[in-house]
């Protein structure tokens, strides 16, 4: 499986929903500070949950913020690609 694949995977089993007030979810991710979601259903929420995570991923590397080591997964080291 490709890097940030298994990446996204491993933060996404990280995941723990509540449910919250009104009759919604509430859906973070512990290693990914500021990543989460709040819908309806548990499926919407996750769904909301892992576009947050991809959003979030762009933004770090983007800036070159450091990213959380996951399940051993370190997109830090990942050297600079020439385009």
């Amino acid at each position: 499986m490709p890097l940030l694949t298994s990446y996204i995977e491993a933060a996404m089993a990280e995941a723990q929903y509540e449910p919250f007030e009104g009759d919604t979810f509430y859906a973070f991710i512990p290693s990914c500070p500021g990543v989460w979601s709040n819908e309806c259903t548990i499926d919407d929420c996750k769904r909301d949950l892992r576009e947050a995570l991809e959003f979030w991923l762009i933004l770090k590397l983007r800036d070159n913020d450091y990213i959380p080591v996951i399940n051993g997964l370190d997109l830090n080291s990942i050297e600079e690609l020439e385009v």
